[in-house]
């Protein structure tokens, strides 16, 4: 039984959100109608061909596994699809005073999957995060996103070079697929 997963999303948003995960391409598409319908064989192995020949991701994501995970969560994108787990796994990422969430001593809370979250708190709070955080500044611009999703770590001068980075990687997609990237690009 073929089920497609709807997503109704402006081409803007669907960019937003491609650019701040960090996924990348080289084609250009119409509004979505579905995500299947955008992520094609095709489409997919552009983004996943991307990553190096050496990189966990390249035999552990498939096409079918990403339909399959979006039909059971919100939209989850990672970087050309390389990466299984974080590249620097020294930092455990327990935050002790967020009792809330507390640390298994045994565990390191360092990105995994697709979403790369980190933190003990983002772990325990992933879902809930991005419903209260992320989802009520999609309308506000690229840079509202931003912040909404790593602005302790880059935004107010933190790390001015990944802000423009990112803010350049989103620009270039939007101008793939030529659509204004509008305003509030930077944190």
């Amino acid at each position: 039984m073929k089920m497609a997963f709807q997503v109704p999303m402006s081409k803007s948003l669907f960019l937003t959100i491609i650019a701040v995960l960090g996924l990348s391409f080289r084609s250009q598409i119409a509004i979505p109608e579905s995500v299947a319908d955008i992520v094609t064989t095709s489409f997919f192995n552009g983004i996943i061909n991307q990553a190096a020949a050496d990189c966990a991701g390249k035999s552990f994501y498939t096409r079918q596994a990403f339909l399959n995970a979006l039909g059971s969560y919100p939209p989850i994108l990672t970087g050309s699809f390389c990466y299984v787990e974080e590249i620097d796994k020294r930092n455990s990422y327990c935050d002790t005073s967020r009792i809330d969430y507390p640390c298994n001593p045994d565990k390191k809370y360092y990105g995994r999957g697709p979403l790369q979250l980190t933190w003990n708190y983002n772990y325990g709070a992933t879902l809930w995060y991005w419903m209260n955080n992320v989802r009520s500044v999609l309308s506000q611009g690229f840079g509202a996103m931003t912040r909404a999703i790593n602005g302790a770590v880059e935004c107010d001068g933190k790390r001015p070079d990944l802000v423009q980075a990112r803010a350049n990687f989103y620009t270039n997609c939007c101008t793939q697929f030529n659509v204004a990237p509008g305003d509030n690009l930077l944190c």
